[in-house]
């Protein structure tokens, strides 16, 4: 299935989490002068007008960065970033994880991004041009597997699939075990919604269960609009860098208070 896009839902609360926690992973990551990879299964355009028609029709940016930016301070990753994104592409520009990455990323380091939908690969093509980034029109669950590790070793994965083949959620479980094994030192990210069906309650006890380490980051928040079934994101993390639980809970804070 390729019908989701992801301009509906650009800069949203699971957005920011998300994001925030990316970009903090990839500064702390660069402060090391040592070359690092940093692959993305699910890259969507990399770059998304929240004026659009699209994203307007949802408004869940309204909830989302609109009104969570001025929490992070000013030298945070995640608004160095941001505030370098938007003065190229204008006010109204979000990043996905793609720009994030390219914009904290030094010369040496290494940035592949798959993504399967026709429409988005074209624009992430356009949106990640003069980048360096290797772009890889596939499967992303595939790509990772026949890359890993990769050249430099050192560096983050980024699984973030739509969720919308429920299988996935049986899939991704063995999917990680199988990367760590390929890629042991590898920062192996995995994002999920929370829906109020639970789909993603056995998944992370079957992580659990076979990654004892494994850290788990989460975020609850209302449905956006009536009828939403998404109460919440988080993301499993294997390896994760010394100080990023710490770093999540400072980002739960910030995105809970009134």
């Amino acid at each position: 299935m390729l019908s989701y896009q992801h301009i509906y839902h650009a800069g949203n609360l699971a957005d920011v989490q998300k994001h925030a926690l990316l970009a903090w992973v990839l500064a702390y990551m660069t402060a090391k002068d040592k070359p690092l990879s940093y692959i993305e299964t699910h890259a969507g355009r990399g770059l998304y007008a929240l004026d659009a028609p699209e994203a307007l029709k949802t408004d869940e940016a309204a909830a989302g960065i609109a009104r969570m930016q001025a929490r992070f301070a000013p030298d945070h990753p995640y608004s160095v970033a941001l505030n370098a994104i938007r003065a190229q592409h204008g006010r109204a520009a979000y990043p996905g994880s793609p720009l994030i990455a390219a914009s904290l990323l030094r010369a040496q380091d290494s940035l592949t991004l798959a993504e399967l939908h026709p429409r988005e690969f074209a624009a992430l093509r356009m949106h990640m041009a003069g980048s360096g980034a290797h772009l890889r029109h596939e499967d992303g669950l595939d790509m990772a597997l026949s890359i890993c590790p990769p050249t430099p070793r050192r560096g983050v994965l980024m699984i973030d699939p739509s969720y919308e083949v429920k299988d996935d959620y049986a899939r991704l479980p063995k999917l990680l075990g199988d990367l760590r094994r390929k890629w042991n030192v590898g920062v192996l990210m995995l994002w999920y919604p929370v829906l109020q069906a639970g789909l993603h309650g056995p998944m992370l006890a079957r992580i659990a269960q076979d990654h004892a380490d494994a850290a788990v980051f989460e975020i609850g928040f209302p449905p956006m609009r009536a009828g939403h079934r998404m109460v919440g994101a988080g993301l499993v993390v294997l390896n994760p860098p010394w100080g990023m639980t710490d770093e999540a809970q400072r980002i739960k804070a910030l995105l809970a208070q009134e």
